[in-house]
């Protein structure tokens, strides 16, 4: 781990000091129903805008990172997500509906730039271990943050977002301070939409994969919605579905960095198509009851999933990215890697009011149709490992030659 670059390090800081203090996303609902006393219609449209502004930022966010440089717009956005949550509680309701969008947007846009210096640190196919680490951080700020939030509500709501916003502010100074500038671009580089919708139309393997990344994401959140009304409808308690969500955080902050330095030469469309499949297995096995142990192994079996794709996804559609388009590449995983945020309530919500019994068959069906899809293809694009073509592996992120100078020019001088 000693050859990981300080940025690397930097950014995996500040991603767990964000997501300790990230507050926004879990209370802000229950905020405006409860304190600010608005219907829940109402409350609905506006939570609903914070999580379309963050899939719209998912998506296009990285175009700003490709064109203006990606330390000054992660510096930009997170400046934006900061004032915007800080202002919260003292925002009338018309406002809230309109900055609302904007602050999911600039956070959305601000992790697609931390996501693409994670990239360029490191040169392509060496991303897996930069991005365990960082996710293992966001993981390890999750576990803590959410049980923070619920005893500050107890004593104000409005202390949630303003010590939010703050947090988000503070990384930023500090980010500023130990990030190098971003490096010199050419004075003419194509970096818009089209330049990425021709990349992405000549990736046939990639065209393949990313409809299976939105599956497995739709699939993968109805642990956030189905799963807890489902355990619940069978008379478990909410201690068992806490508990199960407990035990993934755990198996991933223990297990994701080992499994991934262990598995990193391997090929990565592979582990994505077994990772998949073990979803599937893991949500099938909620299909034959709701037995605490039986609960137990589906969590397991599916949690063992995630840890073998959502790291080497990221990674494997990071290499296949061209050098002057990482931000936008980081920006496409996240989007499809994040739709089940939206799609998946509904969907999950519909087939268990139709047909309870099938939910979670369909689940497996679907999960394990989305593995073989991803090692299928492998076939598509000529390969099946994380290794990009040797051109690519031998450019900057400008487009000039020499990766090993622009890595430097990035991670600073090693501690």
């Amino acid at each position: 781990m000693r050859d990981i670059p300080r940025v690397v390090w930097t950014l995996a800081a500040g991603r767990f000091v964000n997501a300790a203090g990230s507050f926004v996303a879990f209370y802000l609902f229950l905020y405006l129903t409860g304190p600010r006393g608005l219907p829940v219609g109402q409350a609905g449209l506006i939570s609903g805008a914070l999580g379309a502004g963050m899939l719209l930022g998912n998506f296009t966010g990285g175009w700003f990172g490709d064109r203006f440089g990606h330390r000054r717009t992660l510096l930009v956005a997170s400046a934006v997500a900061g004032l915007g949550t800080l202002a919260i509680p003292w925002l009338p309701v018309i406002a809230l509906a309109v900055t609302m969008p904007v602050v999911g947007y600039a956070g959305a846009a601000s992790g697609v730039s931390q996501g693409a210096l994670v990239a360029l640190a490191v040169p392509a196919g060496e991303r897996r271990r930069s991005v365990a680490i960082t996710r293992a951080a966001f993981n390890a700020g999750c576990v803590i943050g959410p049980p923070v939030g619920a005893l500050l509500s107890t004593y104000s709501f409005s202390w949630l977002f303003v010590l939010d916003g703050a947090l988000t502010l503070l990384v930023r100074a500090v980010t500023a301070r130990l990030l190098p500038a971003d490096p010199a671009r050419p004075s003419r580089q194509g970096t818009g939409l089209p330049d990425l919708w021709r990349a992405v139309r000549a990736d046939r393997g990639l065209l393949v994969l990313l409809p299976a990344v939105v599956v497995v994401d739709v699939v993968y959140r109805q642990l956030y919605s189905t799963l807890p009304v489902y355990l619940r409808d069978h008379g478990q308690p909410v201690g068992l579905y806490a508990g199960l969500i407990a035990l993934g955080s755990g198996m991933i902050l223990c297990l994701e960095i080992p499994a991934t330095m262990m598995l990193r030469r391997r090929s990565a469309l592979g582990l994505i198509g077994t990772g998949y499949c073990l979803v599937g297995l893991g949500f099938g096995l909620f299909s034959l009851g709701t037995v605490a142990w039986l609960a137990v192994a589906a969590m397991i079996v599916l949690t063992c999933g995630e840890i073998l794709y959502k790291t080497t996804a990221t990674a494997h559609v990071l290499d296949a990215a061209p050098p002057a388009l990482v931000g936008q590449y980081q920006g496409l995983y996240m989007g499809a890697a994040t739709s089940g945020t939206i799609l998946a309530p509904p969907v999950g919500a519909l087939v268990y009011t139709v047909a309870p019994g099938l939910l979670w068959p369909l689940c497996a069906v679907a999960a394990i149709t989305a593995g073989l899809v991803a090692f299928g293809s492998g076939r598509r694009s000529g390969t099946g490992t994380a290794t990009p073509p040797a051109d690519r592996a031998g450019t900057t992120p400008d487009g000039s030659p020499d990766r090993t100078a622009a890595t430097a020019a990035v991670t600073g001088p090693a501690t």
